[in-house]
């Protein structure tokens, strides 16, 4: 049970919650209300502004219509005036255009170029839409006149800004090859930069819109004439430079940078000088003769003219490389890509034919020097030879692209080259083989005969072209004429190259041929002489300026490549001739030889007999001696080696035989006056020996 109080104070409570509620319920239902009334008076005036809008719509949408149709209307309007006016404006063309197309491109290309881009649209309208009108034909010959300036102006800028290259640039820019930065700085420039660009911009629009390729024949026509001068130039100052100061280089170029490097001079290529100087070293050393009988041109007499002219044809084939080089290069920036090789085939024609012809100059000058058995005007050809096969792949490189004829030149003269070599090859050693035995042009004295000298001088210059020797006899398939087989693994594909090794062995077996036929023909020439002495003397000199020659040069070490045993057989041929020599002085010492003395007893008087074969001895011995020294004397030994060596030997058997002889009947009275048959002393006799072969004594 809940007790009374407790019951009193709940119903309170609930009576309170329920006053509360129903207020609650009244303020709600009070709101709701007023918010109906709200929404009634809002729904009121939406519908109010729908219908005002709807009056707004109807009357602005005819007005819009209106305006839009007024607008593009406008915008008819001023397409049709553009238009005319852009029509208009091409019947304006030529007379606005007249003046510029008229002075010309000079001085303002840019501007030029866009008068002609308003006369070719001319031209275009026109044709497209008027080809009846006479403002076609205005244009067009407007149009004609522009592009014909812009040739002109194109020869122009090619003829005044194409400057020849100086020869000191040139062999500066040879001299390059080694040194890269060297290289660079001397990199050429034939045309300004900006010449350049308006040089190029003229041939891509007389390309693009001239449909004109006449300036293709201009441009290669002047390059060539600067090519071939420049190469010309080189020439020239060659020859200059060479008279001058005998130097055909300087390293100083005009305003060039001071960080520049020194440039090396330029190797200059192996030639005669260098066997020539081999030559005056063994003159020094006793070993150079007199001039004797030969139909051989003398090569120390060679003209100097012919170094320079060697030097200058082989620097000319490097300049051509070098600037035909850059001459691609500069046409690739001015000549469509699909006419370069074309253009760059006639560029080049010139100077290319005139080192060809050249070539075949030099060429035609060896096969006359070769009827004239002038050898030293045909070793031109050798240096020459092998500068070209070293350029060649430069040369081949550098005429990719051009006419089968162009590429073709240059092995073409290597041929005739190597043809016309390998005949002056052979031609000398038949020539050493059959040079005439003429009496009077044979040396007095016995020395080192001319023949000798210069078949040692020929041979000592090819050993700085032992391959270009061994390719020409190789290239004439001159195998089976020295009996040396060709074998397939020492040739390449190509028919004129070979391996070292077998170039090597031809040469060795070539020289061995001249050295053969030099033997042979100085034996011959040896029985010139009617005193075997002077013969045995002159083989001696001979045989032994061979051997030495052979030993101070490389030539020894090439002949025994073939012939193993040649300097034994040297040595043999000089020691016989020495031997030979000697028997000239029996005549002289058998007179007093223990053999021929008479014998007696010591101290038992002579017998008239006896006194007058000692008499006769002594005489004998005399007038041998006093003769042989007479004549000997003006013989010549020109090695002093030798001389001292021969002079000993043969003082020490004549002083010993005239020592004994003179020891046993000095004191013999076989006579009353001793002092005519004792006229010498031993060492007189030995003083007398040793003046031999001394023309000065």
């Amino acid at each position: 049970m809940i007790p009374p109080q407790e019951a009193s104070a709940r119903r309170r409570e609930i009576e309170d919650k329920l006053k509360q509620e129903e207020e609650t319920l009244s303020f709600i239902r009070d709101s709701l209300e007023k918010s109906d009334q709200l929404t009634k008076n809002m729904v009121s005036i939406l519908s109010s502004f729908e219908s005002r809008l709807m009056k707004l719509e109807n009357s602005i949408i005819p007005v819009h219509k209106q305006t839009e149709n007024l607008q593009r209307l406008q915008e008819n309007v001023e397409k049709t005036l553009s238009c005319l006016d852009h029509v208009i404006s091409y019947y304006h063309v030529a007379s606005d255009t007249e003046k510029i197309i008229r002075e010309g491109p000079t001085g303002r290309l840019e501007e030029y170029l866009g008068s002609m881009a308003k006369i070719q649209k001319a031209v275009e309208y026109f044709q497209d839409n008027s080809p009846d009108s006479p403002e076609l034909n205005k244009v067009k010959l407007l149009f004609e006149r522009g592009k014909e300036s812009l040739e002109s102006e194109f020869r122009s800028l090619m003829t005044r800004h194409s400057k020849v290259v100086s020869p000191v640039l040139i062999l500066d820019l040879i001299s390059g090859d080694d040194e890269m930065e060297v290289q660079e700085e001397v990199a050429l420039e034939h045309l300004p930069e900006s010449v350049l660009q308006d040089v190029v911009r003229i041939s891509r629009w007389l390309v693009e819109y001239g449909r004109n390729q006449d300036f293709m024949n201009v441009y290669y026509q002047i390059r060539s004439s600067q090519l071939d001068r420049s190469i010309k130039g080189l020439k020239e100052h060659f020859r200059k430079s060479s008279s001058s100061s005998g130097v055909p280089y300087s390293p100083a170029i005009p305003n060039k940078r001071k960080d520049t490097p020194t440039k090396k001079p330029v190797k200059r290529p192996g030639t005669i000088r260098k066997a020539q100087n081999l030559l005056k070293q063994y003159s020094q050393h006793g070993l150079d003769g007199k001039k004797g009988g030969s139909n051989l041109i003398p090569l120390e007499g060679r003209d100097d003219m012919l170094d320079v002219e060697t030097d200058a044809y082989i620097h000319c084939v490097s300049a051509f490389v070098k600037l035909a080089q850059s001459e691609y290069q500069l046409l690739t920036d001015i000549i469509p890509e699909h006419h370069q090789k074309k253009t760059f085939d006639s560029l080049i024609q010139d100077a290319l034919d005139g080192l060809m012809l050249e070539g075949e100059n030099i060429v035609s000058a060896a096969r006359k020097a070769i009827i004239r058995h002038d050898f030293s005007t045909v070793l031109t050809v050798f240096p020459i030879l092998r500068h070209l096969k070293q350029t060649k792949p430069e040369f081949d490189q550098v005429l990719q692209g051009t006419a089968a004829s162009t590429k073709n030149k240059l092995p073409g003269l290597i041929t005739s080259m190597e043809t016309i070599g390998a005949k002056a090859l052979e031609d000398f050693a038949d020539n050493i083989k059959n040079d005439p035995d003429k009496e009077y042009n044979m040396p007095k004295d016995g020395t080192v005969h001319e023949l000798t000298s210069n078949a040692i001088l020929f041979l000592q210059q090819l050993l700085d072209f032992q391959e270009t020797a061994g390719a020409m006899l190789a290239s004439q398939v001159l195998g089976d004429t020295y009996n040396i087989p060709l074998d397939p693994r020492e040739t390449s594909s190509s028919a004129t190259s070979y391996s070292s090794e077998f170039s090597k062995r031809l040469l060795s077996t070539y020289i061995c041929k001249v050295l053969g036929n030099l033997q042979l023909n100085l034996l011959s020439k040896s029985k010139v002489y009617e005193d075997l002495a002077l013969s045995a003397i002159f083989l001696h000199n001979n045989y032994n300026y061979i051997l030495k020659s052979l030993e101070k040069s490389e030539l020894i070490q090439l002949v025994a490549v073939t012939q193993k045993t040649a300097e034994r057989s040297y040595r043999e041929h000089i020691e016989q001739q020495i031997q030979t020599y000697q028997r000239s002085w029996l005549k002289v010492t058998d007179y007093i030889a223990e053999k021929n003395l008479p014998v007696f007893q010591p101290g038992v008087k002579l017998r008239d007999k006896e006194r007058q074969m000692i008499k006769e001895r002594f005489k004998g011995f005399n007038d041998g001696l006093e003769e042989l020294c007479k004549i000997q004397k003006a013989w010549a030994i020109p090695d002093t080696e030798q001389r001292d060596k021969i002079r000993q030997i043969q003082k020490n058997i004549v002083k010993e035989t005239y020592g004994t002889f003179l020891h046993r009947y000095g004191s013999v009275p076989f006579t009353k006056n001793p002092e005519k048959y004792i006229k010498y002393r031993v060492e007189q006799v030995g003083d007398m020996i040793d003046r031999l072969f001394d023309t000065s004594a």
